[in-house]
C-alpha cells in the first residue's frame, strides 16, 4: 500500500473517527440527560415518553439504514471519480428520504388512536394522556429527523465528520437547554420535553441542508435541484438500505422480546439489566464510531475496484476499533465502582450489574469488533443481502431462543441473557469471517 496511492492518510483517518466517537459519545450522554430531565415531570411522564420513543426509534433506525445506503453510493461514485453521480445521488437521498418520511408522518396522524390504544394497549390514563401530547407533538420533526439523517451521513462519506458531530452537538444543546427552560423554567409537562425535540430537529435539518448545498464540496445538493425520482438511483440506495434497515428492525424487536423475558426475573434483575444496558452503550462507542469510518472508507475503495486497499484499510480500522474499544473499556471497568455507587443500587443488584459489565467488558474487547465492525466493509461493497440474513437468523437463535434456554430453563436469570447476546455474537463473528476471507464481497455490484 505504501508504493501506491494512499486515498486515506493515519492524519485523514483520524479526523474522521475522532468526531465520529465525539458524536456518537454525546448522543448517548445526552440521550441518558434527557432522560433525567424529563422523569422530573413523573413518572407519568417518563412512562408516555418512552412508549412513543419506542415507535421513534424504529424510524430512526429505517432513517438511518436509508441514508447508509445512499452514502455508501456516494462513495462508491467518488471512488469512482464521477462526482456528477455523486451529487445526483445526494439529490435523490434526500428527496426520497424527505417524501418517505411526511408519508409515515401523515400516517401515524391518521392512525394515532389505533397507535395508543392498540398498539401501546390498556394504559393508566396519565400515562396515556403523557404518551399522546408527546406524539402529536414529536411526530411533526420526522420530516426534518429523515433529512438531518441524510445530511450527515452524506458529509461523513466525503470523510467530514466534524460537521457531523458539530451539527449534533448543536441540535443536542437546543434540546437540552430547551428542556431546562420549559421544564425547569416554565413549568410545563410533557409538551416542556417535546417542544425541544421538535425544534431542534427542525433547526438542524435547516442549517446541515444549507451547509450540505455547498458546492465546493465534492459531495453537494445540485444547484438545480429536480424533484422527480430517479429510479436507477433510487434503487442502488434501497438495495443498501432496505437490508440494512430490515436488520436494524428485527434487532430492536428481538431487544423487546428479550426485556419481556428479563421482566419475569425480578426488579434486582430489571434494575441490573437497564443499568449494564446504559453502561455497555459506553463501552462499545468507539467500536461504533469506527464501524461507520469504515463504511465511509470501503465504500471509496470499493467504487474505485482497488480491493486490495479495501482489505488495507479494514484491517487498519479493525485495529483501530480493538484498540479504543480496550482503552474505553479499561477505564469504565477502573469506574466501575464509582458507576454502581452512582446508582445507589441494592448489594443483591450491585452483583448482578458488576457480574454482566465485567464479562460485557471481556467480550467487548475480543468479539465485538469482528461481529459489528468488520460487516460493514461487506455493506460497504453492496454484500447487504448475506449481513441481513445472517444476522437475523442468529438473533433468533441465539440471542432469543438461548435467552430463554440459558435465562429461563437453566435458571441463570438474567446473566444467561446477556451470555445468549455474546452467543449471538460470536456465531455472527465466525460467519462474517469466513464471508470475508473468501472474498465473494468483492465482487458484488450495486
Amino acid at each position: 500500500m505504501e508504493k501506491r496511492e494512499v486515498l486515506f492518510t493515519n492524519k485523514d483517518l483520524k479526523k474522521l473517527i475522532i468526531p465520529l466517537i465525539i458524536e456518537q459519545l454525546l448522543t448517548v450522554t445526552v440521550g441518558l440527560a434527557d432522560s433525567i430531565m424529563i422523569s422530573s415531570v413523573g413518572e407519568a411522564a417518563v412512562s408516555g415518553v418512552s412508549l412513543v420513543d419506542s415507535i421513534m426509534i424504529l424510524l430512526i433506525n429505517m432513517f438511518s439504514a436509508l441514508a447508509t445506503g445512499g452514502a455508501v453510493v456516494a462513495g462508491q461514485y467518488l471512488g469512482q471519480k464521477k462526482h456528477v453521480m455523486a451529487c445526483k445521488t445526494a439529490d435523490q437521498l434526500i428527496l426520497f428520504i424527505s417524501a418517505l418520511a411526511v408519508v409515515i408522518m401523515a400516517g401515524i396522524y391518521a392512525m394515532r388512536g389505533f397507535i395508543l390504544h392498540g398498539v401501546f394497549g390498556a394504559i393508566e390514563p396519565a400515562v396515556m394522556h403523557s404518551a399522546e401530547v408527546y406524539l402529536l407533538i414529536v411526530t411533526a420533526s420526522i420530516p426534518f429527523l429523515a433529512v438531518y439523517n441524510g445530511c450527515a451521513a452524506l458529509f461523513r462519506t466525503m470523510g467530514n465528520s466534524k460537521t457531523a458531530m458539530q451539527m449534533s452537538l448543536f441540535m443536542n444543546a437546543i434540546n437540552i437547554i430547551g428542556n431546562a427552560a420549559l421544564i425547569y423554567g416554565v413549568g410545563m409537562g410533557v409538551e416542556g420535553a417535546a417542544i425541544p425535540t421538535l425544534v431542534s430537529r427542525v433547526i438542524a435539518a435547516a442549517v446541515i441542508l444549507v451547509l450540505l448545498k455547498n458546492r465546493n464540496q465534492a459531495v453537494h445538493i445540485s444547484r438545480n435541484f429536480h424533484f422527480k425520482f430517479k429510479g436507477f438511483l433510487v434503487s442502488r440506495i434501497l438495495k443498501i438500505g432496505v437490508p440494512n434497515g430490515v436488520e436494524n428492525s428485527m434487532f430492536q424487536l428481538g431487544k423487546i422480546l428479550v426485556l419481556s423475558l428479563v421482566a419475569g426475573f425480578g426488579t434486582a434483575s430489571i434494575t441490573a439489566n437497564a443499568v449494564s444496558n446504559m453502561v455497555a452503550m459506553f463501552e462499545i462507542i468507539p467500536g461504533m464510531a469506527v464501524g461507520l469510518a469504515v463504511l465511509t472508507v470501503v465504500s471509496r475503495c470499493v467504487g474505485a475496484s482497488d480491493y486490495e486497499a479495501a482489505r488495507y484499510y479494514t484491517k487498519k480500522l479493525l485495529k483501530i476499533a480493538y484498540a479504543s474499544l480496550i482503552v474505553f473499556n479499561l477505564f469504565i471497568v477502573a469506574m466501575l465502582p464509582v458507576i454502581i455507587r452512582a446508582y445507589h443500587l441494592s448489594p443483591e443488584t450491585a452483583a448482578i450489574t458488576r457480574k454482566i459489565l465485567l464479562y460485557h467488558t471481556l467480550c467487548c474487547v475480543t468479539v465485538w469488533p469482528v461481529s459489528f465492525t468488520l460487516p460493514n466493509t461487506l455493506r460497504a461493497s453492496n454484500d447487504v443481502k448475506y449481513t441481513m440474513v445472517t444476522a437475523i437468523i442468529s438473533m433468533w437463535i441465539f440471542r432469543i431462543f438461548f435467552s430463554f434456554v440459558l435465562g429461563k430453563w437453566l435458571g441463570w436469570g438474567v446473566f444467561g441473557v446477556w451470555v445468549a447476546m455474546t452467543l449471538d455474537w460470536a456465531v455472527r463473528a465466525v460467519l462474517f469471517f469466513i464471508r470475508y476471507i473468501r472474498g465473494k464481497w468483492q465482487y458484488r455490484t450495486i
